[in-house]
């Protein structure tokens, strides 16, 4: 069944538009982007058949379960058809995003590259990144005789996507600034998101302001200088006040009383797979939710999307720290062990945070001539203590990812062996 693209989501970007978002306060309840939509009976009906999967499925309320499976179909022209299917999808009930959030940053730094137009500014500039606030850190001008150690936007996404490298993220969020950040997301068409968090223990006043920056050409001399940015107002939170759980740790003691997420990044499924789809197929796009990038950037951005953490070359990323399934949960669960099957190439970006495991990925098999993106969010919190490291992500939700992956992979195979 094909999504329906709500109403409320028509007003929510209305306002962003109109500025009138930056007028609510900080947790305030703005419409989100949709309630919980339709389950597919198509989707349902697999998911329930697999005695692997049923568990879970069965339980998918406790477990917190979305699922956003997308069939893909050519045209006579190879023009990409998209029918989806859901289960349990529901913009308001509340998920960490965790790295989800680090494919938005990294295709934005480069549309913001573009956009700057500054002679000689590209991905590869080396830079370095002053310290103006509290919780800012700074990054001195260097040239290691590495280049993968070069501080450069192109090595912060190449960190981003192939380990989810929490330090880039940071940068890269500091170099879009909280609000022009937020803005762009809303103006392409995803105004229920919120990006408003380094991943690092800084207060919501610490994070609206973002440090200053320098790049520089191949010589050493300054080509373009940022000067540091502060987000004047706070954003409003389109869930209202959210809490989690029964107790957190801090200070090496449980606080028993929920944890709250309600200043988190908040980034809906709905949101992210769409995203994802869009830098895969932006001929597919609306050109209002277009990216504005290159055919070359479009193409970095698959790479590393798509490569393994050692696969990719890139030198600090080698095994076995560094596995082929490391940044793969669908599918392959994650496992150190797994080994990659050959014709199946999987794009993605995945979260893993308080509980919560996350994948969205597309999935193509030119051998099999299958293709499909799937994306599935799952909370795995047994004892509802969240920040004490004590999650069940190798004993069930990683599993789960990886039987879903398969699951799904065999059901396409097989429906597109009938159709031959």
């Amino acid at each position: 069944m094909a999504r329906p693209f709500p109403t409320l989501r028509f007003l929510f970007l209305a306002l962003s538009c109109l500025g009138l978002l930056a007028l609510l306060p900080a947790g305030s309840a703005v419409p989100p982007a949709s309630r919980q939509s339709a389950d597919s009976p198509l989707l349902d009906s697999l998911l329930r058949s697999d005695p692997k999967l049923l568990p879970i499925i069965g339980r998918a309320d406790d477990y917190e379960v979305q699922i956003i499976y997308t069939q893909i179909k050519r045209d006579a022209q190879n023009r990409p058809e998209f029918t989806q299917h859901n289960f349990r999808l529901n913009a308001r009930q509340y998920f960490n995003p965790a790295s989800l959030v680090k494919l938005p940053v990294a295709a934005l730094a480069l549309e913001k590259l573009n956009q700057l137009r500054q002679p000689g500014l590209t991905r590869n500039s080396p830079l370095s990144i002053g310290a103006a606030f509290r919780c800012q850190t700074a990054v001195p001008y260097q040239i290691p005789a590495d280049s993968d150690q070069v501080n450069t936007v192109a090595n912060y996404v190449k960190r981003m996507l192939l380990v989810s490298d929490n330090s880039a993220y940071n940068r890269l969020y500091e170099f879009l600034g909280q609000r022009p950040l937020n803005e762009r997301l809303w103006s392409l068409g995803y105004p229920e998101t919120r990006i408003v968090r380094r991943f690092a223990p800084c207060d919501t006043s610490a994070n609206r302001h973002t440090n200053p920056f320098t790049f520089y050409d191949k010589s050493g001399h300054a080509i373009y200088q940022q000067p540091a940015v502060v987000n004047p107002s706070p954003l409003g939170f389109p869930l209202g006040r959210i809490s989690k759980g029964r107790g957190y740790q801090a200070g090496g003691q449980i606080i028993y009383k929920p944890y709250d997420f309600t200043t988190a990044n908040y980034l809906p499924l709905q949101s992210i797979t769409d995203i994802l789809r869009s830098v895969l197929f932006p001929s597919a796009t609306p050109a209002s939710q277009q990216f504005n990038l290159s055919a070359a950037d479009y193409t970095f951005l698959r790479q590393y999307l798509h490569q393994t953490p050692h696969g990719s070359g890139f030198s600090l990323y080698t095994a076995p720290r560094f596995y082929d399934a490391y940044k793969k949960y669908l599918y392959y669960g994650r496992n150190p062990e797994a080994i990659a099957q050959g014709s199946l190439h999987i794009y993605n970006i995945v979260g893993m945070s308080h509980g919560y495991l996350a994948d969205v990925a597309y999935f193509t098999d030119s051998a099999q001539n299958v293709e499909f993106m799937l994306s599935a969010v799952i909370y795995v919190n047994k004892d509802g203590i969240l920040n004490d490291g004590n999650y069940e992500y190798g004993s069930i939700g990683l599993p789960f990812l990886a039987h879903l992956g398969q699951k799904v992979y065999q059901f396409e195979r097989h429906r597109v062996q009938a159709t031959r």
